[in-house]
């Protein structure tokens, strides 16, 4: 992996990586995210019981359009045509908490690991905007990238996932 931080200039200011060499692939990516609740808020989220409504429904939507507008929010990022964006939830029951789940693809010259990243924290914020009214102290964490296919740099899978 490439130890040289790439968005610096030879000044050493901030720059967008000049990626128009780069060659067209396949690239995907995985990110997850968390969002901790205590029972009476986990039980009105999945009984559909949240005055504002559909927890999950809408949360997926915001996490597909997180990914969408990741440029417009990470400056460094590049427009890039996603081809496909998933949000999945894993529900824990005992533990009272959602695990979110963004996959991201693209046809292109970079990848898309803060497009699923952004996924998973917009869905998780939507999440919380949700349900704040019942709770104050929800908890959003575990934000990381679980694996990345394609581009020069090769595949990645994160060992802990």
């Amino acid at each position: 992996m490439e130890k040289n931080l790439t968005h610096l200039n030879e000044s050493g200011r901030a720059k967008m990586v000049d990626v128009s060499n780069k060659d067209k692939t396949q690239r995907s990516a995985k990110a997850s995210a968390k969002v901790l609740l205590n029972e009476e808020t986990y039980r009105l989220l999945v009984n559909q019981g949240i005055k504002k409504g559909d927890v999950l429904a809408v949360s997926q939507v915001a996490g597909i359009m997180g990914a969408k507008k990741t440029p417009d929010l990470i400056p460094m990022c590049h427009p890039i045509s996603i081809t496909g964006a998933d949000i999945d939830f894993v529900l824990d029951d005992k533990k009272y908490e959602i695990e979110i789940i963004a996959t991201t693809k693209v046809l292109g010259e970079t990848g898309v690991e803060m497009e699923a990243l952004t996924a998973v924290a917009t869905a998780a914020l939507t999440i919380y905007d949700m349900c704040k009214a019942v709770q104050r102290d929800i908890v959003i964490t575990d934000i990381k990238l679980l694996e990345k296919t394609g581009g020069k740099s090769g595949d990645y899978k994160r060992e802990d996932a």
